[in-house]
This record gives C-alpha cells, structure tokens and sequence, in this order.
C-alpha cells in the first residue's frame, strides 16, 4: 500500500497543539497532509469517533533476546507491542549477553528488521555485564544505534560509577535510565512493612528507592547530564522529582500501570504474578503517582513488560522471578488508571505516551507532523473488551490482568505507513 487516507478521526498530536477532526494522508510510509483530504482513489480507514493520534511509545520493554527466547523475542514482542497499539519500543539491555556492546546492540537492529512489526531501539547497559564496576563501551554502542543507557533490573551501587557514566552519556547527548535501587535496603520480594510481616516476606523498603533516586538527581546536578528515573513507585520518589524540577535539573521519570493500579494487597494471594521488582506499594502511593502524572512531575508512561516461563512463575513468591508483562493491553491499563479516574484527559495521556518519551530518547518519533514517519495508532476510546491472557502475541502468560475489563483500546497500529493491526473497516478507492 502506497497511498492510505485516514477520514474523519479525532487527530490528537500534542507534539503540535492538534486536537482536530479531521483527515490524515500517508504516503510511501510518510505523512503529506492533515486536515480535509479528498479521498478520491485511495486506500482509506474510517476513523469515525475514533482517536488518531502518533504511533505509542513503550520506552521500557523487555524483549529477551539474546538468550532467553523461550520468554520472549524481538519478533514476538514487536508483535505483542503492534497488538496494544505501540509502533516503537525500547528494549533493556538485560539479557545473555547483555547488550553492552557494538556487536549486541546490532543484533538487536538486525533482529527487529527481520521481525518487522513495531521499531525497536536499543538501549544499551551502563557498566559491563550490568555488574555496576566499570562502565561499558557507551561510545561505541552509540555508533550502533544505542538510543540510551541502563542496568535496569540493577541500580549502579557506586556513586563514583554513576557520576562517571552520566558525565560520558552528556557527551553524546544520551540519556542514563537508572533503575533506582539500593540494595543494601533491598533485599526482599515485597514492599516491606505490616502486610510483608504478616505474610512471612521479606520486604524492601520504599527507601531503597528513595535514597538512589536522591544520590542520583545530586549526581546528574553535579554532570549536568539527563537522568530519567524508571518505574518509580512512592510518594517519596515523586516529591524528590518534583522538587528537582522546581530546582531545574534534567531529570525526568516515568509510571509502570501496575503502579497505577495494584497494591501490595496483591501479594496476600501469594501469586507470584504480584511479584515484581520495584515492588507493588500501597495505596496511598499510587494516589501520589496519579497526583505526579497529573501535575507533570511523571513524564511517561512505561510497561515494563518483562517475560517470564509458566514454570518459573509456578514457583513459591519468595523464588519466583520478579516481574509481569502488559505489552498487549498497557493502554487500557493506562486509560482505567488516569482517563476514568479523571487525572488527565486524552491529550495529556497521548503525550505522555508519543513525544515526552520520543524527546527523552531523542529518537524522530511521536509525532503526526507533515514530513515525519507514518507510524500511527488509532484508537477506540469507547472499545470495552476482556483480557485474555492466551490471546497475547508475547510468548508469556505472567500477567495478573487476566479477565479485567477494560474500556478502551487501540484498533488500528500503522507502522512506517504499514497498516500492521486492523480492527476496524478498511475499503478501497474511496
């Protein structure tokens, strides 16, 4: 297809200031107009009462590969990534081998041009081997594509390290995305406090987080360097952000929706789909984290899809893996947490989704500007349906969400003017 018209949609592009109805050209993979199209002769979608907005963006994804394909690939969650409605997606470094240097990060690339689907960018580790001593070849993995920095799943214990990395990422205008853990206070399943006594776990306390994400937001000062913070999960954590912002420090942060909307009251069943790494918190947490998203504190949204065997989730609480997967339904999630409560509305949710994760990783995303890259999504803000867990494109099942209802969803995931999900009428020369 060469030549598709989207008629008659909500068009929402925060990147621009656009909330319109009106018409979207694609041409050879690029956007030509907005705004009344003749549809004369052309492949054409029906977007009536339907959101079309700039293709999402999971800025935080685990994909596996290489080295545990059994979890999950590139290909499978590029597809699972298509199927929730995101045209592109950052993959973390934690794999085996861990994506830390030239050779990996080219291999992911490779990987997702074989795939297909959604764009996939990597982000390559901070230290090598993720084991927080000595920083990894950032300069070279910059030259293959890398878009950013991590040890996620690891915080960097070492000031000295960090303060060394965010100094070298400033030299390439790269971001550190910093997992934000200590682990001297961190060595539980759960959040720790009354329910983690009761049920016997050890927990981890919210200051773990807490005192990382301090030394770091004074570290960044220090380098003059970008710093986002990833999964944050406490009230705490969104004060510390808040008031580095106020001071005018280049941090930035984003919200898993498992943060959004479970609390650690999950883990009483002793399912180890509650298990997950930062912990689930309390409610008065997530009231924090919506106040954050609603006052701009939180930047993003991210799933942190993180794959895992059947088997290996089986297990006991306290040995199975942390982590869950949402790729597949992460924007209902986001809808039942932030547009139904009312702590946003669209507009806000679309960019916190497409150009605030797009700028942080300084990627040509996230936007429907004439010119740019037809990736696009649209969506059914209206669609209630139930998840169903076995319907996923990820290869993994470790998903506490199996049978909610959700009451919106993304219909159509056009990827570089390809029409990749299609949920909704489509006919030709119209």
């Amino acid at each position: 297809m060469t030549e598709l018209l989207i008629k008659n949609g909500r068009i929402v592009d925060p990147a621009n200031n656009i909330d319109m109805v009106g018409d979207v050209l694609v041409r050879e993979g690029v956007i030509r107009e907005l705004g009344k199209v003749n549809g004369d002769g052309r492949e054409v979608i029906d977007a009536s009462n339907l959101l079309v907005v700039p293709g999402l963006i999971d800025m935080h994804v685990h994909l596996r590969e290489p080295g545990d394909e059994e979890e999950e690939t590139i290909a499978s969650g590029s597809a699972a990534a298509v199927a929730g409605g995101f045209t592109s997606v950052a993959c973390m470094p934690n794999t085996e081998p861990t994506i830390d240097n030239e050779a990996t990060v080219d291999f992911v690339y490779r990987q997702a041009d074989r795939a297909g689907g959604a764009n996939v960018f990597a982000v390559g580790a901070i230290t090598k081997g993720r084991q927080g001593k000595e920083l990894a070849e950032m300069g070279q993995m910059v030259r293959g594509g890398a878009v950013a920095f991590s040890d996620d799943g690891e915080g960097v214990q070492s000031a000295s390290v960090m303060l060394h990395a965010l100094k070298y990422a400033g030299m390439f205008d790269k971001v550190i995305m910093q997992h934000c853990q200590d682990n001297a206070l961190a060595g539980g399943c759960m959040n720790s406090g009354y329910l983690a006594t009761v049920l016997g776990l050890p927990g981890i306390s919210p200051l773990a987080e807490e005192l990382m994400l301090y030394r770091d937001v004074q570290l960044a000062k220090q380098a003059s360097a970008r710093l986002h913070i990833q999964h944050i999960t406490t009230a705490g954590s969104v004060e510390i952000i808040r008031q580095a912002k106020r001071q005018g420090s280049k941090v930035t942060a984003e919200v898993a929706p498992h943060h959004l909307l479970l609390t650690e009251e999950g883990c009483r069943s002793y399912d180890p789909n509650y298990k997950m790494n930062p912990p689930l918190r309390t409610q008065k947490d997530i009231e924090a984290l919506r106040q954050g998203v609603a006052d701009g504190t939180i930047d993003c949204l991210a799933s942190d899809h993180a794959p895992h065997l059947r088997s290996e989730k089986e297990l006991e609480f306290l040995h199975a893996p942390f982590g869950i997967i949402s790729l597949d339904c992460a924007l209902g999630l986001y809808v039942k947490a932030l547009i139904e409560t009312q702590t946003i509305d669209w507009p806000r949710l679309i960019e916190m989704m497409t150009i605030n994760p797009a700028g942080i990783l300084r990627i040509d995303r996230g936007t429907l500007s004439v010119g740019a890259r037809a990736d696009i999504t649209i969506i059914d803000p209206h669609h209630s349906w139930r998840v169903c867990v076995d319907e996923f494109k990820s290869k993994s099942r470790n998903c506490p969400y199996d049978g909610w209802e959700l009451g919106a969803r993304a219909v159509c995931t056009i990827v570089n003017g390809v029409v990749q999900l299609q949920l909704i009428s489509h006919k030709c020369g119209s």
